[in-house]
């Protein structure tokens, strides 16, 4: 019977290993965390401070659910992302870090103090669009998403980020009705697997995330072929984009952006060193209409 801290985070430990789960120990920590309302130090400092009937209930509950392959950042409803903490629901697709790479360039091309435009496509949690603004007092930004359910998770990131005032939110079909040469930054996490292969996925992606967010088409490019004439035309002349790719889809994308018209088109790793994001620049010359 888990009656302390200590017991706890050992037999959730036990529980998780014993059924299979990735990352058991990491998720045990922060499932015993949630369900105590407790910090790691908590745990260390003082692992024998008992728990209450409601705790124990609930990380039975949180464990089961792990068990079953749900995703952490689904069981509590958040996750963490840059400096964030992000609500997650499972209508989004839950941030991962490879992801920071984009905010992490972004934040380079536009140093503190200047002012910027950003579109942020398929804008889900506003994952993207928010941790740039969080770090840029000067920026304001536009997220499309397809999903009323995603734009709402947005929307309440926003509010409780405090950068509601600097977003606007829209659901729409990628850049459909949205004018010529108006952005300074178009960022994107598109949908970028190929169908049949979102069957041999993780449970926690397969089942749990939205299919949506995942689906890139037979071949994974779909969105990207859709993309790449339209980030063009809405961004200003000069103007900057970055987009996630899988990771054995560089040239492709490469290619797509050039044929678009697109300069200085490269691709970006992330920190295992994967082909990660393809970044490049409108022509400053050109314009649209």
């Amino acid at each position: 019977m888990t009656r302390n801290l200590l017991q706890a985070w050992q037999g959730a430990r036990a529980r998780l290993e014993a059924a299979g789960i990735p990352g058991p120990v990491i998720d045990a920590r922060v499932l015993v965390e949630a369900a105590c309302g407790v910090t790691r130090a908590d745990i260390v400092a003082d692992p024998y401070r008992e728990l209450d009937a409601g705790q124990v209930e609930r990380l039975d509950d949180y464990l089961e659910r792990r068990i079953r392959r749900e995703p952490v950042s689904h069981i509590l409803g958040r996750r963490g992302f840059w400096n964030l903490m992000l609500g997650v629901t499972p209508d989004v697709l839950t941030p991962r870090p490879e992801t920071e790479v984009i905010v992490d360039h972004a934040l380079r091309l536009f140093p503190e103090g200047r002012p910027f435009s950003l579109l942020d496509l398929g804008v889900g949690s506003g994952a993207i669009l928010l941790a740039i603004l969080a770090e840029r007092p000067a920026g304001r930004g536009l997220g499309v998403d397809a999903s009323e359910e995603a734009l709402a998770v947005a929307r309440d990131n926003a509010a409780r980020l405090g950068l509601a005032g600097r977003v606007a939110l829209l659901r729409g079909d990628w850049t459909a009705g949205l004018g010529d040469n108006g952005f300074d930054l178009v960022v994107s996490n598109p949908p970028y697997i190929a169908t049949d292969v979102i069957e041999t996925l993780d449970p926690e992606v397969r089942v749990y995330e939205p299919r949506l967010a995942l689906d890139g088409g037979v071949d994974g490019l779909e969105a990207y072929r859709t993309l790449a004439p339209e980030v063009l035309r809405v961004l200003k002349p000069g103007g900057r984009f970055l987009v996630e790719i899988g990771f054995d889809q560089r040239m492709a994308v490469e290619a797509l952006f050039r044929q678009a018209g697109a300069m200085e088109v490269e691709t970006l790793p992330d920190l295992s060193t994967h082909d990660r994001v393809v970044t490049g620049m409108k022509n400053p010359l050109e314009t649209h209409g």
